[in-house]
């Protein structure tokens, strides 16, 4: 059964606090969980002391032992130092312009390098 390493919710309604714990994969989000290694609050500024807190020992363990992070969690593991920085995924197309919109933003700029 694969281990997960990732956030649980907690708090109140539009103010949330997050656990950051150790559970199976199959586990409800919320549900049971293995181990509580950490704590996350996103309504604090994003350079307070207690914003993330973590159980360094306790995380390089369950990594040792094969634990995946999620992505956000694998982020703040980044930034503790104790992972390499998970990679970008590529970004979709979906935001740029569609195909009509291109043609007519190359066609200003062709006129506008003409004059």
């Amino acid at each position: 059964m694969s281990v997960k390493i990732r956030l649980a919710r907690g708090g109140a309604k539009k103010r949330p606090f997050y656990h950051i714990v150790v559970a199976n994969a199959d586990a409800p989000r919320d549900g049971k969980f293995i181990e509580r290694v950490g704590t996350y609050n996103p309504m604090l500024p994003a350079d307070h002391a207690e914003r993330i807190t973590l159980k360094t020992e306790r995380v390089q363990y369950w990594l040792g032992n094969g634990a995946q992070p999620t992505d956000r969690v694998a982020r703040f593991l980044a930034k503790a130092e104790l992972i390499k920085a998970p990679a970008r995924a590529e970004q979709t197309k979906q935001p740029l312009p569609k195909k009509k919109a291109q043609e007519r933003e190359a066609a200003r700029a062709k006129a506008a390098e003409a004059a």
